[in-house]
């Protein structure tokens, strides 16, 4: 066992969204790294499963229910997840919502709800846990962005403008808290097959077509990146938004 792998086995990490897609296959591959995982997710049955299937591999795993849409219930998971081994060592904010629609059909409700998922929540969380971590001395948090962050794109004006807030949050929050020894990271996928997307068809072939790769990604291969930032293996990476879409934006 390496020196790395022993200090992964002393940390424990938070997934939100970790019931399916990018954030399950997340909380997998840290939990094979030896960190004890905390998954969470509005659904209490996708979540066991998980959890059994991370301890059925060897690994350590419990179940949280959240529900994050304010505040409140941010505050409540991060309680929650610190009460269970007492420390969170490792964030990553991989819950989300990604309406696709015209800006013209876009409700105040649909607005706020997506606000509310994908920039309130972390923002909290990040909140109540990052100065623990700085008191430590030591911590990381990953957000999970999006491409349509970078660049305009019809019907994902949305979207795109809640991920930007949290592209610009990953890098004030590295300013924050670096010098502490937190370091805060995001990964930026582009087009992922997963449950979510699948929904999308043949739209997400075509938006993976434009790039060097010609292929939609796996969630899995956004995992290893999410895992190279949580991890030790990232040392010196502070408020970096790591492009994890088949080269799609890059050229």
């Amino acid at each position: 066992m390496t020196d790395q792998q022993k200090t992964d086995q002393q940390k424990t990490a938070l997934v939100t969204g970790a019931t399916s897609g990018i954030g399950r296959a997340a909380a997998e591959q840290l939990a094979s790294r030896g960190l004890h995982v905390l998954v969470s997710g509005r659904s209490a049955e996708r979540g066991e499963a998980v959890v059994q299937g991370i301890r059925s591999a060897g690994g350590t795993a419990d179940f949280l229910l959240a529900d994050l849409r304010d505040e409140a219930s941010a505050r409540d998971l991060a309680g929650r997840a610190t009460a269970v081994t007492g420390r969170v060592d490792v964030l990553v904010n991989s819950a989300g919502v990604f309406p696709f629609g015209p800006t013209a059909e876009t409700t105040e409700e649909g607005f706020d709800d997506v606000f509310a998922l994908n920039v309130k929540a972390p923002y909290f969380l990040v909140a109540a846990l990052a100065p623990a971590m700085a008191e430590r001395g030591e911590g990381a948090v990953v957000n999970v962005t999006t491409m349509v962050a970078e660049f305009g794109a019809a019907g994902m004006a949305l979207y795109g403008a809640s991920k930007a807030a949290l592209v610009l949050l990953t890098k004030s929050w590295a300013a924050e808290f670096g010098s502490a020894g937190v370091r805060v990271n995001a990964v930026s996928p582009g087009p992922t097959r997963t449950e979510g997307t699948a929904a999308m068809g043949e739209a997400l072939d075509q938006l993976a077509a434009a790039g060097p790769a010609g292929r939609p990604g796996k969630a899995s291969e956004v995992a290893e990146a999410i895992v190279f930032l949580a991890t030790d293996a990232a040392s010196f990476v502070h408020g970096a938004v790591l492009p994890v879409d088949g080269g799609r934006i890059a050229v």
